[in-house]
């Protein structure tokens, strides 16, 4: 997950909720505008909506290889 900088500068912070004992709980964006407690220590590591589009893409399609060798390994233990 990326912190996303929108278009009217709020950003998007990944936040995760864990429980007492350490186990994954969920995933959630918080947003967060200019000025408030936060910004500036999020705001270099922003990226914007087009940036992660294009970071997912390139994943995505730099993925086919190594999901095509999982999937055969994965049919070798069925």
């Amino acid at each position: 997950m990326f912190v996303i900088r929108l278009a009217d500068g709020t950003l998007r912070v990944p936040q995760s909720l864990t429980s007492d004992d350490g186990r994954l709980i969920g995933n959630a964006y918080v947003e967060i505008a200019p000025g408030e407690p936060d910004y500036d220590q999020w705001l270099p590591e922003s990226i914007t909506e087009e940036e992660e589009a294009t970071r997912r893409r390139r994943w995505q399609e730099e993925n086919d290889a190594l999901e095509q060798e999982f999937l055969a390994f994965k049919s070798e233990l069925e």
